[in-house]
């Protein structure tokens, strides 16, 4: 399996909170415009529904049009490349960093062509939902009362003739006049993350995991086992089936099947046993007692409970799709003083 492609995504720290309702925590400081753009979802004036069985290979295809098509060898027509927004359903065992994949983007331009209804969220994939797939890396964003060309190309990082000359956007260059409701892509725009996470829930204070779901502990696990260090594969798989580690993602989706065996990575105190809310479904939470956390969710079913020492390689639950889930896999994070490690760099 390929390690993740970016080195800046290999550590990154997030500051957690330790307690609230809700399981979510904020790493970004974008302006209320976007949180105002998706008070309604963001229509598509040109677009083309699209399912996986419409798709040859991504290396046979041609967006002509938002239309895919095989390569003919022999034809001398030139390759148009596509400006239109398309809209793709979601099916079963799809994940953003499929999707992506499939349609030659980052990951992260899935979730900002679709704020709307992803929320940065991308466990909010399910199937059935409609995607909006933009023609190149960058946002899709409706346009504001008040709004400048100069303020949204400040807000997304790019030169504002950027917005202006993509074709898709029908922008007149001599008199840039744009209408409030009025959908852009922003190609090459970029912006920060609102992470929904679960926070670091540490033995000795075990008890705020109650706040984020029934399968919060409560009590002082201070005891216990405690880890080597080393860890090991939590399931017999140890290959991938849905989203990699990523800036969107800080974990790693290991393929298995419903009701497969997953064990302690490494050993630890359970800190958190049951469901959670935040879409990890069914979790577990393993304390190493050296600084090392690692979470286990979407799980079937959990078999052990809180405060309850574990060793590396014991079983602690079953493989499952619950929470926010296509299908079945092992969401696996690992985190330590605080921040994420990138689980490849860890495992054997």
């Amino acid at each position: 399996m390929d390690r993740p492609l970016r080195a800046a995504r290999n550590w990154i720290p997030v500051a957690l909170v330790a307690a609230g309702a809700v399981a979510a925590v904020w790493t970004t400081t974008l302006n209320a415009r976007l949180a105002g753009s998706a008070s309604e979802p963001l229509p598509v004036v040109r677009s083309t529904e699209l399912t996986p069985a419409d798709l040859p290979p991504f290396e046979e295809q041609v967006k002509t049009s938002g239309v895919s098509r095989l390569v003919n060898p022999k034809t001398e027509i030139p390759v148009r490349p596509r400006v239109e927004v398309l809209r793709y359903t979601v099916q079963r065992g799809d994940s953003v960093f499929g999707i992506a994949k499939t349609f030659g983007l980052e990951p992260e331009s899935i979730l900002w062509g679709n704020y709307d209804t992803l929320n940065d969220d991308p466990d909010m994939v399910q199937p059935g939902l409609d995607l909006n797939i933009l023609p190149v890396d960058g946002v899709l964003y409706r346009w504001q009362e008040g709004d400048t060309l100069v303020s949204v190309a400040t807000t997304f990082e790019v030169d504002p003739r950027e917005i202006v000359d993509w074709p898709g956007n029908s922008i007149d260059p001599a008199a840039p006049e744009i209408k409030e409701g009025t959908v852009l892509v922003v190609p090459g725009g970029v912006r920060e993350f609102r992470q929904w996470l679960i926070p670091i829930i540490a033995r000795g204070n075990a008890g705020v995991g109650a706040a984020f779901g029934s399968g919060g502990c409560s009590g002082d696990f201070s005891g216990g086992a405690y880890g080597s260090g080393a860890f090991i594969w939590p399931s017999a798989n140890h290959f991938l089936s849905g989203n990699d580690y990523w800036s969107g993602h800080l974990a790693i989706d290991i393929a298995l099947a419903l009701g497969d065996l997953i064990w302690a990575s490494d050993s630890g105190v359970v800190v958190y046993a049951g469901w959670s809310g935040g879409g990890y479904g069914n979790m577990v939470m393993v304390d190493h007692g050296n600084g090392y956390q690692t979470l286990y969710a979407h799980l079937n079913g959990v078999t052990v409970q809180c405060g309850q020492s574990v060793g590396q390689g014991s079983g602690i639950g079953y493989g499952g799709s619950t929470g926010n889930s296509t299908g079945a896999h092992l969401h696996f994070e690992v985190r330590s003083n605080g921040g994420f490690v990138n689980p490849w760099y860890v495992l054997p």
